[in-house]
């Protein structure tokens, strides 16, 4: 049975939809709730591997056409420290379970009288916190029932920074990525994966079909130093 664009199209639809999963991560990683910041990156990781997985399917319509293809692309993901990076936390995340993030809490001048610059306490407050495990800072509020949950508020710049990196990135191997936040490593992947996927509508799409460059996603991170 010979190939359709609509089958073609159908296939790089679901990758489309998997991969905007994955951007949804982004966006719940840097929401500064920090509700769903591990979740978020839980999904980012597993839905951006996911995305390369399901743009496999389209061998099943191209054959050979697509494996000669897709076969540069990764090998070239394989070599990109940054796309290596997330195809082993992936793995990682999989088999145990667990994300290798690490947070750096840098104080530039605090004192008694700067917690006014955080607003008014929540009612129930019982300490403060700058850098918790999730990078975030607020207090602690007791509720009713005795337990104990974080109410979150914006760190301003003037009082301190909280960062967050992958523990175990290999900086050796590629020292153009040391000192970037999870943030940035996680907005620049999934830049990288937009690019192969307008690749692969280039490539495969009927001419009549073929897409303009993908306008920036909203959940994408740009930081300007």
């Amino acid at each position: 049975m010979s190939a359709t664009g609509n089958d073609i199209a159908t296939v790089l639809k679901r990758v489309e939809e998997t991969l905007e999963t994955a951007k949804q991560g982004l966006a719940d990683l840097i929401d500064p709730s920090r509700s769903r910041r591990y979740t978020g990156l839980r999904n980012l990781i597993t839905f951006g591997r996911s995305a390369t997985f399901v743009m496999q399917n389209l061998r099943g319509i191209e054959g050979l056409d697509f494996d000669s293809w897709y076969t540069p692309h990764q090998e070239a993901m394989k070599n990109d420290p940054l796309m290596r990076y997330f195809i082993d936390a992936r793995n990682e995340l999989e088999k145990q379970g667990k994300l290798s993030v690490s947070t750096c809490t840098h104080i530039k001048s605090f004192s008694t009288g700067d917690i006014r610059k955080f607003g008014r306490p929540p009612v129930g407050a019982k300490s403060f916190f700058i850098g918790d495990h999730l990078g975030g800072t607020g207090w602690e509020v007791e509720l009713a029932d005795g337990r104990i949950e974080k109410y979150y508020v914006e760190l301003p710049s003037s009082i301190g920074e909280v960062t967050q990196q992958f523990a175990n990135f290999p900086v050796a191997k590629a020292p153009e990525f040391a000192n970037h936040s999870v943030e940035e490593l996680c907005s620049m992947y999934l830049e990288k994966l937009d690019a192969l996927v307008l690749a692969a509508k280039t490539q495969f799409l009927p001419q009549r079909e073929a897409p303009r460059p993908p306008a920036k996603s909203r959940g994408h991170l740009r930081v300007v130093k």
